[in-house]
């Protein structure tokens, strides 16, 4: 399967959803950070947990999981 790039897409809401799942994704690792409670996320197709601890560290160095 080849898949199409999700920002050429004709329905102006499919192209704005990826920006929409970063932000989520950006919010969950601060309320994980503030509640001081992990996250499952998927990473090279496993889900793996990243404690609060990790995340903070992530957050500091500027990256993301």
């Amino acid at each position: 399967m080849n898949p199409k790039d999700i920002s050429t897409a004709e329905n102006p809401d499919l192209r704005a959803s990826l920006a929409a799942m970063q932000r989520a994704a950006a919010l969950a690792r601060k309320v994980a950070i503030q509640t001081d409670t992990g996250i499952v996320i998927a990473k090279d197709g496993k889900l793996v947990h990243v404690s609060a601890d990790e995340l903070r560290k992530e957050a500091l160095e500027g990256k993301d999981a």
